[in-house]
């Protein structure tokens, strides 16, 4: 395990190196300019995203596909990630989180277009898509998307399941003394329930836990935010002093590189929010939809509740908590430092942490469930559904009992090696992604219905 581990973050340490960094920033930044600057729209997104769109077709509703996503976004990387990534990058790799959340809100848009654009129907008339689909459809490279589809079902069993179940275990271990291997059969049979309905299943239960998780942690943190309000503005200006000058550290913080910073918080931004991850299309397109761009809108607010929102207050909580109390030495551990910043609510501050993070996670692993099958179903057809599943539920379990550190490290070396491909999509079609964005969105027919035939998958 420890050859294994040094063996990985080697591997870890390279994929995340700049010019990764530079690829995913400068996607962000460049669909940003393509798109006409799509973030300024984020309030027609939050508008669809609770409308009904009879007109559409699709398996469910757009607000199902959002908090589906969401599901699998807001997890361990709002929370523990985000601990994770100050404690080794320094406060500064909150700035650089955010900004990939701002930015990132552009990429979320373009990838999920594409996947409703190039979605196709099973031989049942349920949709398939996702980055898999658009580079065999749009762009010919069908090797690429089996590689795409080969990498997301690999991360589902890593970032997606074994991370939030570890995080998960660790934490009940940690406030309630539980076993983690007890914890690691509850989370399995729970699991297990929910998948034997399909994505219909997995649906309700997010359209009903997501709102209400994220109410209850941001209740949580806002909490947190009141008992440290004098040292709100020294946190934000320690956080930006960071990101810029490094130097000039504070608070029991020990100075990061600017490199670190940016390194640690946009790879956590991607954990977080995975946008240019690949992963939100592929439910964004089983959508109710009239045209592809109604459903990247909606997409594209989640990644502004995700980092824009709720990782920048967990930024803040943290960050604020450790110019607090200074006695807090858990600053080489983002999971203690997350603790120990909740710790400062009384009698219910490890409980709501528990439970943001129980709901969180388990909501995670839930909407993972999907993107991995869908990824395997790509490779193997319907007939890899149920030893999915099953295999699914088995590493929800060993998730619980593996380290923490190794599962950071091999989470964030999959999100890049299944970011790659995507990217590439993003990138090659993107005069396409900006027409339909000037024809739907500032041209004024984002009501109009697209009548393109959706086409049956063949067996090739």
């Amino acid at each position: 395990m420890e050859s294994f581990s040094r063996i990985i973050g080697t591997i870890d340490g390279w994929l995340w190196g700049p010019w990764l960094l530079v690829v995913l920033f400068g996607t962000h930044l460049f669909m940003t300019i393509r798109t006409g600057f799509i973030q300024r729209k984020i309030g027609l997104g939050i508008k669809l995203s609770v409308t009904k769109d009879l007109d559409g077709v699709g398996d469910i509703s757009q607000f199902g596909a959002l908090t589906t996503a969401l599901a699998s976004t807001i997890g361990t990387g709002n929370i523990i990630g985000v601990g994770t990534a100050i404690a080794l990058g320094g406060p500064g790799a909150v700035l650089w989180m955010w900004l990939a959340g701002i930015f990132g809100i552009s990429t979320k848009y373009a990838e999920s277009l594409l996947a409703v654009k190039y979605r196709v129907k099973d031989e049942n008339g349920m949709m398939l898509g996702g980055a898999m689909f658009v580079l065999e459809r749009g762009l010919k490279m069908k090797w690429l998307g089996v590689l795409f589809a080969v990498f997301t079902a690999i991360t589902a069993f890593g970032s997606g399941n074994g991370v939030q179940s570890n995080a998960i275990a660790n934490l009940m271990h940690e406030s309630f003394s539980i076993p983690k291997w007890v914890t690691g059969i509850i989370l399995a049979v729970l699991v297990a329930f929910v998948l034997i309905g399909g994505i219909k299943w997995i649906t309700k239960v997010c359209e009903a836990m997501v709102p209400f998780m994220a109410i209850f942690y941001i209740v949580g943190c806002a909490i947190i935010l009141v008992i440290n309000r004098a040292y709100l503005g020294q946190s934000v200006q320690l956080i930006l002093d960071a990101a810029i000058s490094p130097r000039a550290m504070g608070g029991g913080f020990v100075a990061s590189s600017l490199m670190s910073g940016a390194r640690y918080g946009i790879a956590r931004g991607l954990f977080s929010n995975e946008s240019g991850l690949g992963s939100a299309p592929i439910v964004a397109a089983a959508a109710q939809t009239r045209n592809p761009v109604r459903q990247a809108l909606v997409s594209s607010t989640g990644t502004f509740w995700d980092t824009v929102i709720i990782c920048l207050m967990t930024g803040l909580v943290v960050v604020s908590s450790v110019i607090a109390n200074g006695d807090i030495d858990a600053l080489n551990d983002g999971g203690k430092l997350v603790h120990a910043a909740f710790d400062q609510i009384p009698v219910l501050g490890a409980i709501v942490l528990t439970f943001g993070l129980f709901i969180f996670a388990f909501s995670t692993i839930l909407g993972w469930s999907y993107h991995g099958e869908k990824g395997a179903e790509y490779l193997f057809g319907p007939k890899s559904t149920i030893p999915f599943r099953i295999i699914y539920v088995i590493f929800t379990f060993l998730g619980t009992v593996l380290t923490i550190g190794v599962m950071w490290d091999l989470a964030d070396v999959l999100n890049a090696l299944m970011s790659i491909p995507n990217l590439i999509a993003i990138l090659l079609l993107s005069p396409e992604i900006a027409k339909l964005t000037k024809y739907y969105v500032y041209e004024n027919h984002i009501d109009e219905t697209d009548k393109t035939p959706i086409p049956l998958r063949t067996a090739s």
